[in-house]
C-alpha cells in the first residue's frame, strides 16, 4: 500500500465512509448496528470537531470519529469513538493513524474521556485501542442481543494525559 493520509472528513466523503461501515458491519463483529444511517442522522449523532478519514489514491480507506455520550453538561468531555478500516486497508497502520489522530484532536478540545465497546472476538480492534492506550474497565455480559443472540462486550476507555488523568 502506497503511504497514505490523515484529513479532516468532509460531507463529500460520506458515500465512502458508509461503504466502508456497511463492510465493518457485515462482519458481525462490529457493532450492534444492523445499517447504516443517511448522512444526516449521522452527522446530527457525531461531533463536527474529530472526524478523520485516512486517505489513499485518492479513495478513502478508514474513518474515525467521536460522539457524545450525553447531553448533561458534567459529560461534555466523555466521548465515544469509533473507527473502521476498509478491508483491504487493515493491518497496514491506518487504524494506529486514526486512533492516535483522532485521539489528539480530542484533546485538543478538551475531552478528557474516550471510551467504546468492543466484541471480544474483535481481537484486532481491542488489540490497536490497548496499543493507543485504552485500558479495559469493564466485561458486559450479555449487553445485548444481535440476530437474536446474547452478546458480550468488553468496555475501554482512555484518559486525556492532558488534564493530568
Amino acid at each position: 500500500m502506497s503511504a497514505f493520509l490523515i484529513e479532516p472528513m468532509q460531507a463529500s466523503d460520506w458515500d465512502a465512509v458508509r461503504e466502508i461501515y456497511l463492510a465493518g458491519i457485515a462482519t458481525g463483529n462490529a457493532t450492534f448496528e444492523t445499517t447504516a444511517p443517511e448522512w444526516a442522522e449521522w452527522d446530527a449523532k457525531h461531533r463536527s470537531d474529530c472526524r478523520l478519514v485516512a486517505r489513499a489514491n485518492g479513495g478513502v480507506i478508514g474513518w474515525t470519529a467521536l460522539s457524545p455520550v450525553s447531553a448533561r453538561k458534567v459529560y461534555a468531555g466523555v466521548v465515544e469513538e469509533s473507527v473502521y478500516i476498509a478491508a483491504s486497508a487493515q493491518g497496514k497502520g491506518v487504524g494506529k493513524a486514526l486512533l492516535s489522530a483522532v485521539i489528539a484532536e480530542s484533546e485538543k478540545v478538551g475531552i478528557w474521556t474516550i471510551q467504546t465497546s468492543i466484541f471480544p472476538e474483535n481481537v484486532g480492534s481491542l488489540a490497536l485501542h490497548k496499543s493507543c492506550g485504552f485500558r479495559e474497565v469493564g466485561y458486559r455480559e450479555h449487553i445485548g442481543q444481535m440476530n437474536g443472540v446474547w452478546r458480550n462486550t468488553i468496555f475501554l476507555e482512555r484518559r486525556s494525559r492532558m488534564t493530568g488523568m
